[in-house]
């Protein structure tokens, strides 16, 4: 039963009849202390042998009080129209924070709700969309003649050759820029200078090692190494060899290929 709190809206009887009423309890309270105190355990007792005997009396007590039928504490109709305002009370607060927290689980759900209907119109916009590009390949991949693809291929290819053409060109242009020609690092008489152009005229451009090593790896990829002879001017073989352009063979330092780029 709630508390029923004495006040200036009970009667004088009423209130005389629950303070003996809670002289009654508090007494019978101290009672059951008291026997409680008075109720030691037996020493010999194990623990384990003590928690049964809890266990047993709480079961006994449970069954006792399972056959006890109900009864007013107060015979006052007063109080108990007062204690039942209070339990009437403590009932509506706690249905009301069950009715809040309901609520906000709602208001989840269906913000929820309304996320998954976006994504599944979302998802059907883009079913119709796939479906009409699909419908629409096949229209025109049934439209498309023989001859009508031979013409695309043939135009892709040219447009490769033109692309192929424009990067060797602009390969060619960076390296006339940046790579300098091969020169003789010989003395400054002018004999040595002449035996020098001549000897430059047998050296081999970079661009036509680069075109060299990757001819070997194409035609002979199992064997891809070049060896490397007079006409290699060494910076240009040095060159390579430190930008990872090429490698050198693991047992003949004659031989480089072109570097694994895939």
């Amino acid at each position: 039963m709630a508390e029923v709190r004495p006040g200036s809206q009970l009667s004088e009887a009423a209130q005389s009849e629950l303070l003996d009423l809670c002289e009654d309890q508090f007494a019978q309270l101290e009672k059951l202390q008291n026997e409680i105190i008075l109720c030691e355990p037996d020493s010999c007792e194990t623990p384990q042998d003590q928690s049964v005997n809890r266990l047993m009396a709480t079961e006994a007590e449970l069954k006792q009080w399972l056959t006890v039928e109900p009864k007013l504490i107060a015979q006052n109709s007063e109080i108990l129209l007062h204690a039942g305002k209070e339990e009437m009370l403590k009932l509506c607060s706690e249905l009301e924070m069950v009715v809040s927290c309901y609520e906000a689980k709602r208001d989840k759900l269906r913000e929820t709700k309304e996320l998954e209907h976006k994504w599944l119109e979302e998802k059907k916009d883009m079913l119709i969309a796939t479906s009409e590009h699909v419908n629409r390949i096949q229209m025109e991949k049934e439209n498309l003649s023989e001859h009508s693809m031979l013409q695309d291929t043939k135009a892709k290819i040219q447009k490769m050759k033109v692309y192929q053409e424009r990067l060797m060109e602009s390969l060619g242009e960076i390296l006339e820029k940046h790579v300098p020609p091969p020169q003789n690092e010989s003395s400054t008489s002018k004999k040595k200078r002449n035996n020098a152009l001549e000897i430059n005229k047998d050296l081999v451009l970079l661009n036509e090692i680069l075109e060299v090593l990757m001819n070997k790896v194409l035609n002979t990829p199992h064997d891809p190494y070049v060896t490397i002879d007079d006409t290699f001017w060494p910076p240009y073989v040095e060159m390579l060899l430190r930008y990872g352009i090429a490698v050198r063979h693991q047992e003949n330092n004659f031989k480089i290929r072109l570097e694994t780029f895939f």
